[in-house]
């Protein structure tokens, strides 16, 4: 009988023995109470407490945290945005007692806090204005943290404004925006090239013209000379100057008769071929210098006159 009954109290006593040790991880803190009461903070390791007297009220975390918050709010020019706050915090090692005691929800508290500071903060800009100012945005809400949550026992290592989503009818307005634009600086660019090309084209033409002209210069600069040496050889076997120039357009005149004879696709073409056609020609021509020389001669004269 007496056996019967140190059994139970054996097992009793190593479970209260055993119930009085517990492990508390790597940069985790617990909180200790007795009989409701704080009674000490323990820190990783393989701790003791007594046993029906102490107990674990808690454990908190002393690893850096991340709470994302998403907040709507209104700009200056009367968009509504959501924008997304990461803030990264920690619970101080020195003030473990405050981070749990003092706050029931540290998250609702910080929450509040973003919400607060976001909007305030946003609608004094342009929707423009939050994209680029979203650091200013950033650093207010930790300011604003820092300030209150340290009297809990928080630290605020950062805060982030990771997302900034404005209503999709403005995402579209503004991608419309943007695409025309670009489609503008596409067409000022293709303008410029278009207009460079036409003037390049006009320089080029223009080089064709002066470099045609002065081929043809030079052409007909050879001929005069040609006609020159011809005249002077034929003055020397006694054809005198008018004789020779009749003797040359005779032969040019028969020589253009069979460049056209020869070209299969030339248009139809009349010409006098009868043997005095070149000395008509000659004869022609020479009135015709005779009568522009003396029209020349009496224009200078009256300019003369009136001078």
């Amino acid at each position: 009988m007496g056996n019967f009954l140190v059994y139970p109290v054996i097992f009793l006593g190593l479970v209260i023995l055993i119930s009085s040790f517990f492990i508390v991880k790597q940069q985790t803190a617990a909180i200790i109470e007795r009989f409701g009461r704080f009674q000490s903070i323990r820190q990783s390791g393989l701790q003791m407490k007594i046993p029906l007297v102490d107990r674990v009220a808690g454990r908190l975390s002393l690893r850096i945290q991340q709470l994302d918050v998403i907040i709507e709010t209104k700009t200056l020019d009367d968009v509504f945005v959501k924008i997304k706050v990461s803030v990264q915090f920690v619970v101080l090692r020195g003030q473990v007692y405050d981070a749990f005691y003092k706050l029931e929800y540290p998250h609702d508290q910080i929450t509040s806090f973003v919400f607060d500071v976001v909007r305030a903060e946003v609608p004094k800009m342009k929707l423009d204005d939050v994209f680029v100012k979203k650091d200013d945005i950033a650093i207010a809400v930790k300011r604003e943290l820092q300030e209150y949550m340290s009297e809990y026992g928080y630290d605020i290592i950062k805060t982030l404004v990771t997302d900034i989503d404005p209503d999709a009818q403005v995402k579209a307005a503004m991608n419309r925006i943007n695409a025309s634009e670009r489609e503008k600086i596409a067409a000022q660019f293709e303008g410029d090239a278009a207009r460079i090309l036409i003037v390049e084209k006009a320089k080029a033409e223009a080089e064709s013209k002066r470099l045609q002209g002065q081929g043809i210069a030079d052409q007909r600069r050879e001929i005069a000379r040609g006609l020159e040496e011809s005249v002077e050889v034929l003055n020397r076997v006694g054809i005198n100057s008018q004789e020779a120039s009749a003797l040359i357009v005779v032969t040019q005149h028969y020589d253009t008769l069979q460049s056209l004879g020869e070209e299969t696709n030339s248009n139809l073409i009349l010409l006098p071929n009868a043997p005095q056609a070149g000395s008509n020609m000659l004869n022609d021509m020479v009135a015709s210098f005779t009568a522009s020389n003396q029209i020349g001669e009496a224009m200078k004269n009256a300019n003369n006159k009136k001078e």
